[in-house]
């Protein structure tokens, strides 16, 4: 089974009920209501459970107790919650500690656009919230159909953000891409995960084979723009830490060795993103087999 094919739990008046609530009564009301449904998540899916366990074993180092995994699924609601408020502009109380931004400006003062390649690991919305005062626009590339409840309620939250979504697999797709990079911006994936049919590459990723996304890599060496990796990762309650690291000035991949060239540049980003999950076990939200083979 694809990450695609897997439905969110949660009816969609369960949802919205949740975010009314929490954006009258607040961020507190909303983490109490994280404990009875974190509970409810993992009660309710044992596929959640499974991959959790496999996992934690390996970012661990070690077979991971069930409070652990309990920890894993509460921080997933924690980021769900927060994304509430960075899309509805609330952030106040939020601290947002920043790093590597230096490379990332000497880039956009160029007048240069810039491809951000993140992950499923703690909140790409924290970025949109961030980039809210930046003087440039972020714009996420994403795969949208097959969305559940959870996600499109989100992003009715904020329609502008929403409207700046390019989408992957839509007619003009590319076109935007090399449009908004040419007028500066940022153009964000998240290349941990592929939409049904991409073509993806086994990489070995914290010990075993993982089939990564090619897509991304790809758009990146026909666009020729720099790539720099970016996490947004929770670090405690309404704390995050953004980084923002170099990856490349541009990516090339050379027509005899292509496929080479490409597994070499996916190798380093799941390497990357390894380190990450070492450092930082519990921000990363794949809740599929991800190792599946």
């Amino acid at each position: 089974m694809s990450w695609a094919a897997d439905r969110e739990l949660g009816s969609a008046a369960m949802l919205r009920i949740m975010v009314w609530l929490v954006r009258r009564l607040g961020w507190h009301t909303g983490t109490a209501l994280l404990y009875p449904i974190t509970l409810y998540f993992y009660l309710a899916s044992r596929p959640t459970r499974i991959a959790s366990r496999d996992y934690l074993r390996r970012a661990l180092g070690h077979r991971p107790h069930e409070g652990q995994v309990l920890r894993h699924i509460f921080t997933f609601a924690c980021v769900i919650l927060d994304r509430v408020f960075f899309l509805t502009g609330r952030t106040r109380g939020y601290q947002l500690d920043v790093s590597g931004l230096e490379a990332l400006d000497a880039i956009l003062d160029a007048g240069r656009g810039c491809v951000l390649l993140g992950s499923h690991m703690g909140s790409f919305d924290v970025l949109r919230a961030f980039g809210r005062g930046a003087p440039v626009k972020v714009r996420p590339v994403m795969f949208r159909r097959k969305q559940g409840p959870l996600t499109a309620m989100l992003e009715r939250l904020d329609p502008e953000m929403a409207a700046g979504i390019i989408e992957i697999g839509r007619p003009g797709a590319m076109l935007d891409v090399h449009e908004s990079l040419a007028r500066g911006e940022m153009v964000g994936f998240l290349a941990d995960r592929a939409p049904d049919g991409e073509r993806t590459l086994p990489v070995a990723f914290l010990g075993d084979a993982a089939r990564f996304a090619g897509g991304p890599l790809i758009i990146a060496s026909v666009v020729q723009a720099p790539v720099m990796l970016f996490y947004g990762l929770r670090t405690g309650p309404r704390r995050y830490a953004l980084r923002f690291e170099p990856f490349a000035e541009r990516i090339v991949l050379r027509r005899d060795a292509r496929n080479q060239d490409l597994r070499t540049w996916i190798e380093r980003y799941a390497a990357s993103l390894a380190e990450r999950c070492r450092e930082t076990p519990y921000n990363w939200f794949n809740f599929y087999p991800f190792w599946r083979g």
